[in-house]
């Protein structure tokens, strides 16, 4: 019952949503499955595409890049890197491709996407260089407005920080704090306010099941 409820609340949610962010000229689709999203993903991301992708946990756990580990695409694996030098070389490819995808930290409820990042080549690759951008993104994420997304990255940023095994205060403490160390993720934080420029440069899938942190 209680799955039901949320499915119907989030789709309600996503469905208002898709128009305010239309009104920003993204292009929007509402998946309400993981197997409806991979094949939306397939459907947007014509064979033969070069492809490339920031970090996001919301795109591994939900099989999106297993897409493109074949001969049908060109993918620049940044996950399949063996050197800090070889995942740079793969982030610079990522500013010539077809098609970029990654995850949002954050969305407000008047269309805003909202990210924050460690080494800022996945805002950058966001806001410029990628033919296409596509944002895979919950509805469970939705705020208010931008500084609540300010505020929910407070709470989720500890909880990625120690995902990813670094040692900043938040992982010793469980919260927030200012940290100046050398393993801090959160450095950039990017709101993405329209797509005007290209529109339908940056399409948004947003799933009615939570996905991601």
């Amino acid at each position: 019952m209680r799955e039901e409820l949320y499915s119907w609340k989030y789709k309600a949610l996503a469905e208002k949503l898709a128009k305010e962010m239309k009104r920003r000229h993204f292009e929007v689709h509402i998946v309400e499955s993981k197997e409806s999203l991979t094949k939306k993903i397939r459907d947007l991301v014509p064979e033969g595409s070069t492809v490339a992708n920031g970090g996001s946990l919301t795109l591994i756990e939900n099989g999106v890049l297993d897409i493109f580990k074949n001969e049908k695409y060109v993918y620049y694996d940044r996950y399949a890197a063996k050197t800090l030098e070889e995942r740079r070389e793969l982030e610079l490819k990522a500013f010539t491709v077809d098609f970029y995808l990654s995850g949002a930290n954050a969305i407000t409820e008047d269309g805003k996407l909202v990210f924050l990042d460690a080494n800022g080549n996945r805002v950058a690759a966001i806001v410029y260089g990628p033919k296409n951008v596509i944002v895979v993104t919950s509805v469970n994420k939705v705020v208010k407005d931008v500084e609540d997304a300010r505020e929910r990255l407070r709470f989720i940023s500890p909880m990625n920080s120690k995902r990813l095994n670094l040692t900043t205060p938040c992982v010793q403490r469980g919260f927030c704090y200012d940290c100046t160390t050398s393993d801090r993720i959160c450095n950039y934080f990017v709101v993405v306010e329209s797509s005007a420029r290209i529109p339908g440069r940056i399409k948004v899938i947003l799933t009615t099941f939570e996905s991601g942190l």
